[in-house]
């Protein structure tokens, strides 16, 4: 099943693609979830159910894909946890030594934007830089599970660039400053069930292109901790629930990598596709002074 949360002039409501339509499954119910996670938390057959009320939806509840306006497949994640240097040719091209456990940062609801929104590039810095992930969406609670039942507690995978600003990410041994400038994070707009995919997302296309340049292209095989290791660790300390959203970590090809760097410029179009998941777009746009009152 492929899920997409998109704009109405009464709020986000979430949809089936099917085709190239979407099923606006919910638009007369009241209680229809709000987002992703919202719908996760109702439980495990949520999405069953789900998918059962679009093959019960009438014609007029039928949408074009094209005339569809992309919304942040969860709007607040309660936790949205980023693996870094989790491709080994990424390690290769920064100046860090491969880890040894999983290497983890927080990013903030207000750093995430829709597929489809202008990816901010702020006025205190110059060294804008893109990193293609896979995101995974947790669809139940986990506490303490082993790598082997890990997989089985994931709803599905989506796209996320991890949008970063270089020079205020070094600007100590903590990331969480250059991670976390607002209106960064490419996030969607695409959500696919995890049994559309291989297990673990294990073996997909990443690859990030710039005004049609490919800058990355690697595979999902190649992360350093896979999808399943790397919940099993972060489950031995934190409680991962629905809703919640894990970014696998970029391969190799940032812009800081190039000599000179390739750093995004306004007016510079950002592409993401996994492959079997979809593409996430977003234009790179110099903050204005609007932008700091938002």
């Amino acid at each position: 099943m492929r899920i997409i949360r998109f704009k109405t002039e009464n709020g986000a409501r979430l949809g089936i693609i099917k085709g190239n339509s979407v099923i606006d499954v919910m638009s007369d119910s009241a209680d229809a979830p709000s987002d992703l996670a919202s719908l996760l938390k109702r439980g495990p057959d949520a999405l069953r159910e789900f998918s059962e009320q679009a093959d019960r939806a009438s014609g007029n509840r039928v949408r074009p894909l094209s005339e569809i306006q992309a919304a942040i497949p969860i709007e607040r994640p309660s936790k949205f946890v980023c693996l870094g240097l989790n491709f080994a040719d990424h390690v290769e091209e920064s100046t860090h030594d491969a880890p040894k456990y999983p290497m983890l940062f927080m990013r903030a609801a207000t750093s995430l934007i829709a597929h489809g929104d202008p990816m901010i590039a702020p006025s205190v810095s110059n060294d804008v830089d893109y990193e293609a992930e896979l995101a995974v969406i947790i669809g139940r609670t986990m506490r303490h599970v082993s790598p082997e039942q890990a997989l089985d507690g994931v709803a599905g995978y989506t796209c996320f660039n991890d949008g970063s600003v270089r020079d205020y990410q070094f600007h100590s041994t903590q990331w969480t400053m250059g991670k976390n400038f607002d209106k960064t994070g490419g996030f969607g707009p695409i959500f696919v069930t995890a049994d559309e995919l291989p297990r673990g997302a294990v073996g997909l296309k990443i690859e990030t292109r710039v005004n049609g340049e490919i800058r990355q292209s690697n595979n999902t095989a190649n992360m350093i901790f896979n999808v399943a290791d790397s919940i099993a660790y972060m489950s031995k300390g934190m409680t991962l629930e629905p809703g919640d959203v894990i970014a696998m970590g970029t391969c190799s090809g940032v812009a800081l990598a190039f000599k000179p760097p390739k750093w995004l410029r306004d007016g510079d179009v950002v592409e993401v596709e996994i492959e079997n998941i979809g593409i996430l777009r977003n234009k790179v746009v110099n903050e204005r002074p609007a932008d700091r009152e938002t």
